[in-house]
């Protein structure tokens, strides 16, 4: 699914699957990581300039290689505005995802971004986002 809300008058897009995983999945992972890239997005109605969008694109691209068989993360979503983008994803071992983070990117030029582990056993954050886009009755 792909949803659009403001935030401080800038668009803001969010890519996601609008269902939580099977129980299985959720009682793994417990860690909810965010990886952060901020940018001057002040030309561009806070989106990324062309010259950045694409360097965001090799780390998706490199993300989702690295990711893809889902034993130690389940991918959330991703955001894009506001000056900000975030890749967030449910993890099950920290010491895994960053082992395997810095061998898919030890070729690639260093990224400007950060990246933040908070217990959510509850996966409430993906829960607050699904709600946020379910359909109104």
């Amino acid at each position: 699914m792909v949803g659009e809300y403001f935030e401080n008058g800038f668009p803001v897009i969010v890519k996601f699957v609008s269902e939580l995983p099977a129980k299985g999945i959720v009682s793994k992972m417990k860690w909810f990581t965010v990886i952060s890239w901020n940018y001057d997005g002040s030309q561009n109605n806070g989106m990324p300039p062309e010259a950045i969008n694409q360097r965001m694109l090799l780390l998706e691209e490199a993300l989702d290689k690295a990711f893809r068989n889902g034993k130690i993360t389940h991918h959330a979503y991703n955001r894009t505005g506001n000056s900000l983008k975030e890749f967030n994803y449910y993890i099950s071992d920290r010491d895994k995802f960053m082992s395997r983070f810095n061998s898919a990117l030890a070729k690639h030029e260093r990224y400007p971004i950060e990246i933040n582990f908070y217990e959510d056993p509850d996966w409430s954050e993906m829960n607050r986002l699904i709600e946020d886009f379910k359909p109104k009755q």
